[in-house]
């Protein structure tokens, strides 16, 4: 039972959340033979006040 986490700053569309998950889910599909209805892939958005890159916040910039 593949489980994947994607974190990600917040601001998709549901739309776009729900095409990301779709091809996520063919690609573990094809990669490693698991049924669709075994993976789980969970979304975790993140504030841009919450992730930095080099010690720059991506509010910030």
């Amino acid at each position: 039972m593949p489980v994947v986490t994607i974190k990600m700053i917040e601001g998709r569309t549901d739309d776009q959340k729900r095409n990301l998950v779709e091809k996520v889910t063919a690609a573990i599909t094809e990669s490693v033979d698991a049924p669709k209805e075994n993976i789980t892939i969970i979304i975790e958005e993140m504030q841009k006040a919450h992730f930095a890159i080099g010690g720059v916040r991506k509010s910030d910039q």
